[in-house]
């Protein structure tokens, strides 16, 4: 198992965000711009109130309303990811190659991972007919610091 690195540069993560903005017909306003932005230039897996601090350096009006629905948002279209968990607030990944979440359940920490046989994932045939669009693994236990 390996660390995940961060294989995409930051232009192509741009990119992805104006190709599958114009896919779906979404304007590409400053307020989306700015948030995009501050997310994929951190690797910490913030929370839309972290996002929030971020931008509102650039764009002091900006709303935790506007912040939110705009990852939501970037979350559909697929320039960014949803990080589950249970009990904590929504955190938000724009690293967007192949990769799996350890979420420690007492210090909060999220680690980005790649481990390639999760890649092999499908649905078992008896379940019936599946067009898989995504895969999310996501594990939760204690850090090496918490155990």
């Amino acid at each position: 198992m390996e660390t995940s690195e961060h294989n995409i540069s930051w232009n192509e993560k741009l990119n992805v965000f104006y190709e599958r903005s114009r896919q779906v017909g979404l304007k590409i306003t400053p307020q989306r711009l700015a948030v995009y932005k501050a997310l994929i230039q951190t690797d910490t897996h913030p929370t839309a109130e972290e996002v929030y601090q971020m931008v509102r350096q650039e764009l002091p009006n900006i709303s935790l309303d506007t912040v939110n629905r705009t990852l939501l948002t970037l979350a559909e279209i697929g320039a960014a990811f949803i990080v589950e968990g249970t009990g904590q607030p929504r955190r938000y990944d724009g690293g967007l190659e192949d990769h799996q979440h350890f979420r420690c359940l007492k210090c909060g920490k999220i680690v980005d991972f790649h481990y390639e046989p999760y890649d092999q994932i499908e649905v078992p045939q008896e379940l019936g007919d599946f067009r898989v669009i995504r895969k999310t693994v996501y594990l939760e236990g204690y850090c090496s610091a918490c155990t």
